[in-house]
Formats: structure tokens, sequence, C-alpha cells
């Protein structure tokens, strides 16, 4: 099978390109950075977007949603991160998202899909603990009473936990911190009793959250009581494969902007492009972003395929990708020279970005350590 785009997907890559470049360039970031934007993206763009039916590429049109696929859906990921546009579209789509598809009942699953699908309700995955990805590390506590599940924790690093209408969280019922089996899932609605938000701001300008539970009462189930990581291992993974995709797109701007400035930039009279050392730099950047464009490719085709190796093909991306990226943008920096230093310069949105997501979902020596362990090792 070609690792190239299908007809139908090169169209919508062009669409979403040209929209993107249209309305959310890289200016549209350092607006929401320099005027400390509350939200932390635009909502208006979010519901055009979620008008054009990219918020519901993926959900069944029963839910509002297209019925597409993962492939087709990391294809506007890669649109979005050649302009490192932020939208809630990893936190509420494929996260929390992701995690109600696949776990809640109907009606409320139908209510919240559609909600999202409209660009109208903004969900949000309460996971992590620590400072570094350990979905299993959960401390946070579910006590059964006759009113449901009373949750008692805190979270970090929600992703645009701050505006989510609803929040899946992640609570152990049973069994002790780093167990995969006890985990329980629960839909909590953003205005509990007991539940509070304190936004905070990365280094990518992009938005993530504190969340503390005390004894929040929670809505709703998300899967079976202590097989919440059933739910979970697969949202994540496929959570991973778009933002690879994303990564992709992101280094495949800074490989075409740099390569650009070889081809403008003198030094002694010479474009600096001609110089033998840049050429074999630009080069091993070339290869680096190709192989990336494979797995990225082969890992979605995998999951909409639902083949039995999708983690193993998850922590390749996600190793290589986040490699590339730091490699790519670290380049690109170096090769501006002083210039890129500045601020008035788009090249410390990408670095800043790539380290960001580097660690989103664990960095590459994480999944290193996967991928050995799905091996047997």
């Amino acid at each position: 099978m070609a690792l190239v785009l299908s007809e139908e997907q090169q169209i919508l890559q062009e669409t979403a390109r040209d929209f993107v470049r249209a309305n959310a360039p890289i200016d549209h970031l350092r607006s929401l950075r320099d005027s400390r934007d509350e939200t932390g993206f635009s909502r208006d763009l979010w519901k055009e977007m979620a008008g054009l039916g990219w918020a519901g590429l993926a959900f069944d049109e029963e839910h509002g949603g297209s019925g597409l696929g993962f492939a087709e859906l990391g294809v506007l990921f890669e649109e979005c991160g050649r302009t490192l546009v932020p939208t809630p579209f990893l936190s509420s789509v494929v996260l929390a998202g992701g995690c109600v598809r696949a776990g809640v009942a109907e009606p409320l699953r139908g209510r919240l899909l559609s909600g999202v699908a409209q660009g109208e309700t903004l969900l949000a995955l309460a996971m992590d603990e620590k400072a570094h990805f350990d979905p299993y590390g959960v401390t946070t506590r579910a006590v059964k009473e006759d009113a449901g599940y009373r949750i008692t924790g805190e979270k970090r690093f929600v992703l645009d936990g701050h505006v989510a209408d609803h929040l899946v969280v992640v609570a152990r019922t049973s069994g002790q911190p780093g167990e995969r089996a006890g985990l329980s899932l629960f839909v909590v609605d953003a205005l509990a009793e007991g539940l509070s938000v304190d936004r905070t701001v990365m280094v990518d300008s992009r938005n993530a959250a504190r969340v503390k539970l005390d004894g929040v009462l929670a809505q709703a189930l998300v899967g079976e009581v202590d097989r919440g990581a059933d739910v979970l291992d697969p949202v994540l993974d496929r959570a991973t494969a778009v933002l690879c995709a994303e990564i992709l797109g992101l280094m495949t701007e800074a490989f075409e902007r740099t390569l650009d400035y070889l081809k403008t930039r003198e030094q002694f009279g010479t474009k600096i492009g001609t110089f033998q050392g840049l050429k074999h730099r630009a080069a091993a950047l070339f290869a680096e972003l190709e192989l990336s464009k494979s797995i990225v490719l082969e890992v979605l085709r995998a999951i909409d395929e639902e083949g039995p190796d999708v983690p193993t093909l998850v922590s390749v991306a996600k190793a290589r990708c986040s490699d590339a990226a730091t490699r790519i943008t670290q380049e690109m920096l170096q090769m501006h020279g002083g210039i890129g230093m500045t601020d008035e310069a788009d090249i410390g949105f990408f670095l800043k970005r790539a380290r960001v997501a580097d660690l989103t979902f664990g960095d590459a020596a994480h999944h290193r350590r996967r991928f050995a362990g799905l091996q047997g090792y």
C-alpha cells in the first residue's frame, strides 16, 4: 500500500491549508499571546471550523459527524500544525470526545457529541497528576454512594480544562497507583460543587489547567467500573497519533521556511544555501522529515483499519516525530542565526510548540521504552 494521500484526502488538505492560512496564520497565535486572551483560542474560529464539519469529522453521522476516519483527521491536524493554530481539537474532539464516544451511554453520549460537533460544547480529559506522562499513576479516588460516585483528588496538565463545559475524569476505584486495573472514568459537569479549575498558560502559549476535586459528584460513568483503561488506552493512542500529525505539520513548515532562508540569505556575496556544510545539514533534515511522513500515514491508517499493531506504531511514530521536530526546530534556529532569537521572528513559536508536543502523551524516551515493552524486552 502506497503511503500517499488519496485524491479525496488531497482535496481536504488543500481546503484546510487555504482556510488556516487565511484565517489563522502565525500572527493569530501571536495576537492571542500578546493580548493574554482569557480563552487562549478564538471561539468564533472554532465554530467556523465546526461549521466546515471539522469538529465532527470522525464522529458517527447520528451524532452530527461525517463518519470519516483518523487518516482524514490527521490531514486537518497537520495543516493546523503548519500555522500553529490553537484550537480545542485535541482536547475536546479526540481526547474527551473519544472517551465519551467509546463509553458513555445514550442519551448523554448523543447530547455531548452533537454539541462538540457543532462547536457549542467543549470537553476536556482530566488524567495526569504528575509532571510527566503517567496514565496509570492515578491517586484521585472515586467512592460509590447512593447518588453516584464522589471524586476527590487533583489533576494537572488538563488541556483546555479552563473552558470545558464537562470533564472526563480518570479516578481510581480500586487498586494502587501505577496499576492498570482499578481505573474508572466519569463525566463531571464543570459547574459541579467542589470542582475548582485554575488556568495555566504553557510555554507554547497553549492552555492547560489544574483541576481540584473535593467530593465532586460524577454525572455518569464512562465504560465499566475498574476497567476504565480499556477506554482510555485506545483514546490515548489515537490522540498521540493525531498529535504526531500536528508535529509533522509544524516541522514541515519549519523546514520549508529554513530552506527558503538558505536560498535568500547572503554572506560574503554568496547565498548561504550554496555552502556545502549547510547543504548536508538540510539534506539530513529532509530525510528526517520523509521518515516521519511515512510513519504518521501508516499509524493513522492502522487506526482506521483497527490493526493489532496500533500501539506499537503509535510509539514508533511519537518517538520518531519528537526526535525529528526537536532536531529540525533546533537547526531552524541555528541556520537563521541571530535573527532567530528575536521575538519578531516566528521561529520561537515553532521551537516552543515542538518542546511541549514532545512531552505531551510521553516523550521520545517514554515511547522507546514502551516499544521495547510491547516487543517483549
